[in-house]
C-alpha cells in the first residue's frame, strides 16, 4: 500500500461537544508508532455507550472526540515491534486490552488488564495513545480517541494490545458486533453468570446486549427464559431467539419481581440486567431465588443512583456479580467467537436491524433512542 508511513486523510464522525449531533469531517490520521496498528474500518455498529458520552449528565467525557468501539476492519500498516498482525489482516479493535503480561492477564479469572485504571470506567480511559498524544487531527486541532478504538473513522490507530486478528473470510458487517454488544451479553450468560442446563433465567432489557445474553442462556441450555422490556415491540424477536415468556413491567398490575417470583415458584436461578438504573437492578436482584440466585449486572444508566441492598438479601444465598465485555480476554477469545459465528452457533444477523452509510450516523442514533433499532451497522 502506498499509504504506509504517511498521514491519511479520510472521513470521520466527530463529536465536537455533548448533546449535539456528530459532524462528518475530513480528518488526518497519523501513521502508527511503536506497538501501534493503523486499521481501515470497514463496518462499525452503534452502541448505547457511544450515546452515553454525549449525554449532558455524563460529565467525564473528553471533547472533541471520535467515538465508536464496535467495529471491524483491515490492517493498513503496523508500527515497529508489532508481531500479532500484518497489513491485510482482518481485525476487530478491542476496548478491553490484553497485554498478556500483567497479573490480571496471567490469570484465567478475569479479562481486566492492568493497562486500564481500576478506579475509572473503561468508557473514560484510553482517550490518548500510550505516549499521551492523539493520532487524529481535524482543522489543525488534535481529536481525542475513544476507549482505545475510535471506530467512527475510515481509518483509526490502536495499540497492538487492543485488537484481535480474525479469519480472512469473516463477514466484517456482522462480526463487528463482537467488538462489544454481542460479546458483552453472550459472555455475561456463559462466562460470568455461568448459566446451567435446565435452569430458569430472567433478562431485563432487550437491546443488542440483552438479546445476546438471551442467546447465551439458550446455548447454555436454560429451560425457561423470561424476557423483560418496557417496549413490547422487542418481544417477537426475543421469542424467535428463545425466550419462553415476555413481560412488560408497564403493563403489569404489580412489580415485575413479584410477577416473576410467582411464575417461577420463588424466583429465577439467574437474572441478568442489560438495562441499568437502580429500579431495574433492584428488580433483577429481587427476582432471583434465595439459596443460589445469581444476579449479573451489565447495563449502566447515565446518572445512575446505584443499588441499595441489605446484608440479609445476600446472607440468604444470592450473589451479585458484574461483567465487562462478557468476561472475554479479547485477543484469545474473539477469533474463536468469529469461528463460532461462521459455524452458525449463534445468529448475529438477528441483531442487525439497519445498515446505513457513515454519513447517516445521526439517523442511526435517532433510531436507537427511539427504540426502533437493535443494532445499526454503519459502512464506509
Amino acid at each position: 500500500m502506498g499509504t504506509k508511513g504517511k498521514v491519511i486523510k479520510c472521513k470521520a464522525a466527530i463529536a465536537w461537544e455533548a448533546n449535539k449531533p456528530l459532524c462528518i469531517e475530513e480528518v488526518e490520521v497519523a501513521p502508527p508508532k511503536a506497538h501501534e496498528v493503523r486499521i481501515q474500518i470497514i463496518a462499525t455498529a452503534l452502541c448505547h455507550t457511544d450515546a452515553h458520552v454525549l449525554h449532558p449528565e455524563f460529565t467525564e467525557a473528553f471533547f472533541p472526540v471520535i467515538l465508536g468501539h464496535e467495529g471491524a476492519g483491515i490492517v493498513e500498516s503496523v508500527g515497529p515491534g508489532v508481531t500479532n498482525c500484518k497489513p491485510g489482516d482482518k481485525v476487530i479493535p478491542l476496548y478491553m486490552p490484553q497485554c498478556k503480561k500483567c497479573k490480571f492477564c496471567l490469570r484465567p479469572l478475569t479479562n481486566f488488564c492492568a493497562k486500564l485504571s481500576q478506579s475509572k470506567s473503561p468508557v473514560v480511559q484510553q482517550e490518548l495513545m500510550e505516549d499521551k498524544t492523539s493520532r487524529f487531527t481535524c482543522k489543525g486541532k488534535p481529536i481525542y480517541h475513544f476507549m482505545g478504538t475510535s471506530t467512527f473513522s475510515q481509518y483509526t490507530v490502536v495499540s497492538d494490545t487492543n485488537l484481535a486478528k480474525i479469519d480472512d473470510d469473516a463477514n466484517l458487517e456482522r462480526v463487528c458486533l463482537l467488538g462489544c454488544g454481542f460479546s458483552t451479553g453472550y459472555g455475561a450468560a456463559i462466562n460470568t453468570a455461568k448459566v446451567t442446563p435446565g435452569s430458569t433465567c430472567a433478562i431485563f432489557g432487550l437491546g443488542g446486549v440483552g438479546l445476546s445474553a438471551l442467546m447465551g442462556c439458550k446455548v447454555a441450555g436454560a429451560a425457561r427464559i423470561i424476557a423483560v422490556d418496557i417496549n413490547s415491540e422487542k418481544f417477537a424477536k426475543a421469542k424467535a431467539l428463545g425466550a419462553t415468556d415476555c413481560l412488560n413491567p408497564r403493563e403489569l398490575q404489580k412489580p415485575i419481581q413479584e410477577v416473576i417470583i410467582e411464575m417461577t415458584s420463588g424466583g429465577v436461578d439467574f437474572a441478568l440486567d442489560c438495562a441499568g438504573g437502580s429500579e431495574a437492578m433492584k428488580a433483577v436482584l429481587d427476582c432471583t431465588t434465595v439459596g443460589w440466585g445469581s444476579c449479573t449486572l451489565i447495563g449502566v444508566a447515565v446518572g445512575d443512583k446505584g443499588l441499595t441492598i441489605t446484608p440479609i438479601e445476600l446472607i440468604m444465598g444470592r450473589t451479585i456479580n458484574g461483567t465487562s465485555f462478557g468476561g472475554y480476554k479479547g485477543i484469545d477469545s474473539i477469533p474463536k467467537l468469529v469461528t463460532d459465528y461462521k459455524n452458525k452457533k449463534f445468529n448475529l444477523d438477528a441483531l442487525v436491524t439497519h445498515t446505513l452509510p457513515l454519513d447517516k450516523i445521526n439517523e442511526a442514533f435517532d433510531l436507537m433512542h427511539q427504540g426502533k433499532s437493535i443494532r445499526t451497522v454503519l459502512t464506509f
